[in-house]
C-alpha cells in the first residue's frame, strides 16, 4: 500500500481528503468528511483523535449503522470475497480465510449466536489475534450486555482504524499500534554470541497443531538481523521458538555426546499485548540452558 502523507492530506481539498481516508472506517466516508474540518494536523495522533471523536460525538443512531456495516468474521461475504480490501487482508492475517470446515462451523455458530443476541456484527481487531483468541473473545463477549457490546464494538473499531491510519499515512510520530518479538542467543560455554543458529519460529494452536511463521539464523552478535515480528501487533497467541542448539556446538567442534544431550529446545511462550516488546533470549551450553521475559 503506498502511504501517503500527513502534509498532503493536510493540503488536499475536502473530496481529495475523503477519498484518501474515506474508507478506514468501513462503508463511512462521513467521519473523514467531519475529521476534514479539524485540519490541520500537527500529527498522526491529532488525525486519529479528530476521526475517532467524529464518530464519538455522531449519535447512537449513526455509531449503529457504522458497527452494522461490518462483516462478520469468516462469515459468508467473507468466503465470497465480497467485503473491502481493508477486511480481506485483515481476516487473512488470522487465518480466517483458511479455516477448516469445522472451525468455519464453529465460526458460523457463534456468529448466529451473536446476531441473535445483539443484533450486530462481531467486531474484533483481528490483526491483534491468533484464532484461539478470536473464538475466545467471542465466548467472553457473548455473556455482556447490549450496551457493553456496543461499546467493546467500538473500541475494537478503533483499533482496527488506527492500525489502517499507520499503515496509510506517513507521519512524524506513531500510533501505538506496533509490538515487537526479538531473540538472542549466548553460548555462555564459549563466552560469545551464538552466531549461525538455526530457528523456527511457530504458532501453537490449542489444538495442539503448529504453524510455521518463519525460519531464521542468528547472525555474528547472536541475535537475527531483523525482529521477529515488527511494525505490527503480536496477535494473542501461544507460540514456540526452536533453536538448533545441537548443531551448533557441532559446527564449533565443542565436545558433545552422540546424539548430543541438547538438540534442538523448544522454548514455549504465550503473548497477551499485542502492542509490547517481548524478547525471548536463550542462554546455552551443550548441556543446560536458561530463558526470560526480557524487553
Amino acid at each position: 500500500m503506498t502511504q501517503i502523507t500527513l502534509d498532503e492530506l493536510n493540503r488536499m481539498d475536502r473530496s481529495a481528503f475523503v477519498a484518501a481516508l474515506g474508507e478506514v472506517f468501513e462503508h463511512a466516508p462521513w467521519v473523514a468528511e467531519t475529521a476534514s474540518g479539524a485540519r490541520p494536523f500537527a500529527n498522526l495522533n491529532a488525525l486519529y483523535e479528530a476521526m475517532t471523536t467524529a464518530v464519538r460525538n455522531a449519535g447512537h443512531d449513526r455509531q449503529m449503522t457504522l458497527i452494522k456495516a461490518h462483516p462478520d468474521l469468516a462469515g459468508k461475504a467473507a468466503r465470497e470475497g465480497a467485503i473491502t480490501d481493508d477486511s480481506k487482508l485483515e481476516q487473512s492475517s488470522a487465518g480466517l480465510d483458511r479455516l477448516s470446515e469445522d472451525e468455519f462451523a464453529a465460526f458460523h455458530r457463534l456468529n448466529d449466536a451473536y446476531h441473535a443476541k445483539f443484533d450486530i456484527p462481531f467486531i474484533v481487531s483481528v490483526r491483534r489475534h491468533g484464532k484461539d483468541s478470536i473464538m475466545r473473545q467471542f465466548e467472553q463477549r457473548l455473556k455482556n450486555d447490549g450496551a457493553t457490546e456496543r461499546d467493546a464494538a467500538l473500541g475494537e473499531i478503533f483499533r482496527i482504524v488506527a492500525l489502517r491510519l499507520a499503515l496509510r499515512v506517513a507521519a512524524p510520530d506513531r500510533l501505538r499500534v506496533h509490538g515487537v518479538l526479538s531473540t538472542h542467543v549466548l553460548d555462555t560455554h564459549g563466552g560469545r554470541p551464538a552466531s549461525g543458529v538455526a530457528i523456527e519460529f511457530l504458532e501453537i494452536a490449542s489444538s495442539g497443531t503448529s504453524r510455521l511463521i518463519l525460519r531464521t539464523i542468528t547472525n555474528a552478535d547472536g541475535r537475527t538481523d531483523r525482529p521477529l515480528i515488527a511494525n505490527e501487533p503480536i496477535p494473542i497467541a501461544q507460540y514456540e521458538l526452536r533453536f538448533n542448539v545441537g548443531e551448533y556446538f557441532a559446527r564449533h567442534g565443542t565436545p558433545v555426546t552422540d546424539p548430543p544431550f541438547l538438540g534442538i529446545i523448544p522454548i514455549r511462550f504465550a503473548v497477551a499485548d499485542p502492542e509490547a516488546h517481548y524478547h525471548v533470549p536463550i542462554i546455552v551450553t551443550p548441556w543446560s540452558y536458561s530463558t526470560y521475559r526480557g524487553s
